[in-house]
């Protein structure tokens, strides 16, 4: 069964950085494009950050553009999402997706595969 496990979330103060993680297995992400996309009490669920399955590419909201990087590593399989410079509004659950053979769309339908969230949680 393939699963995608998300890390690296927690509580941390504004202005502060966090890194999650992504995990796969029984996938090879070389192959898939990876997203992240987050959800907020009361709020639906909004795309941060993909990667195209080459890495050619990336893509980035205008609410995290320049302070969030995605990447993955196919060696480790594992993506990555490096946040900086964190603000309260920033709170949420965060999921990884996977999509086979994508090029980092932004709308959650297309993706293949999902995490169970890691919460990320920014005080002021």
């Amino acid at each position: 069964q393939v699963q995608l496990v998300e890390s690296g979330g927690g509580l941390v103060q504004a202005g502060a950085s966090l890194r999650l993680s992504c995990v796969a297995s029984r996938i090879a992400l070389s192959r898939f494009a990876m997203a992240w996309f987050r959800q907020a009490p009361r709020k639906e669920r909004e795309f941060v950050a993909a990667i195209s399955w080459s890495a050619d590419n990336t893509y980035y909201a205008d609410a995290v553009k320049g302070r969030a990087t995605i990447s993955k590593d196919n060696a480790k399989n594992t993506a990555y999402l490096q946040m900086d410079s964190l603000q309260p509004d920033d709170t949420a659950v965060y999921y990884c997706a996977a999509h086979l053979n994508g090029g980092g769309s932004q709308n959650f339908k297309t993706y293949d595969f999902w995490g169970q969230g890691t919460q990320v949680t920014v005080s002021s």
